[in-house]
């Protein structure tokens, strides 16, 4: 005796069928933004304590800094040192707790743009150009467009405080012109080598 077209659309191969093709639900848009949240923190966690640490090494040392920035041919060896320690500290920490997170990723960034400079000075560009600085500063300048996200001081108390893109920009552009006028000025050696240079 013949299937019907009935009974064979109810048979379990066509029943098991449509169940393997279900499509799944979506992820809410809450559940993926609090993940983007979370991936935030972790962010500024990293770049902002690594920041940090840089900062209070030089500042629990100064003398040994400036000396250190003295020796290597910077011009006002102790405001050099004061500007990068300030940045670093003062940017971390604002990193670290969310707090003005564009400004203290532009403080940061432009330490970091310095620090990566004199790190790829002494030797071939190619020989280590993705080092420590270079990937806090790319931590930096993806919090400075990303912003803090919502476990942040910006977030619980400073929400009235508006960061435009013109301003986000505006803040990228400083970032990298503090970073080039204090290299050019208080110290005024070309950082890219394809060779290693002649000591």
């Amino acid at each position: 005796m013949g299937m019907t077209e009935d009974t064979a659309q109810k048979s379990p191969t066509a029943i098991s069928s449509s169940a393997m093709t279900t499509d799944q639900p979506a992820p809410s848009p809450a559940r993926n933004a609090g993940l983007t949240d979370i991936g935030l923190l972790v962010l500024r966690l990293g770049a902002g304590g690594a920041a940090l640490q840089a900062g209070l090494i030089k500042a629990f040392d100064f003398s040994t800094t400036s000396q250190f920035m003295a020796d290597a041919g910077w011009r006002l060896p102790k405001f050099a040192a004061f500007m990068v320690t300030t940045a670093e500290t003062v940017g971390g920490i604002g990193l670290l707790l969310g707090a003005l997170t564009p400004l203290a990723a532009c403080a940061v960034l432009s330490a970091m743009l310095c620090a990566w400079a004199v790190n790829v000075s002494g030797a071939a560009f190619w020989s280590e150009p993705f080092n420590v600085p270079f990937l806090i500063g790319i931590g930096a300048a993806a919090l400075l467009f990303a912003g803090a996200g919502s476990y942040s001081v910006d977030s619980r108390f400073l929400r009235r405080f508006s960061w435009s893109s013109r301003l986000i920009i505006a803040l990228l552009v400083l970032a990298v012109a503090a970073a080039v006028l204090t290299w050019v000025a208080l110290y005024g050696v070309n950082p890219i080598h394809f060779t290693a240079p002649a000591t």
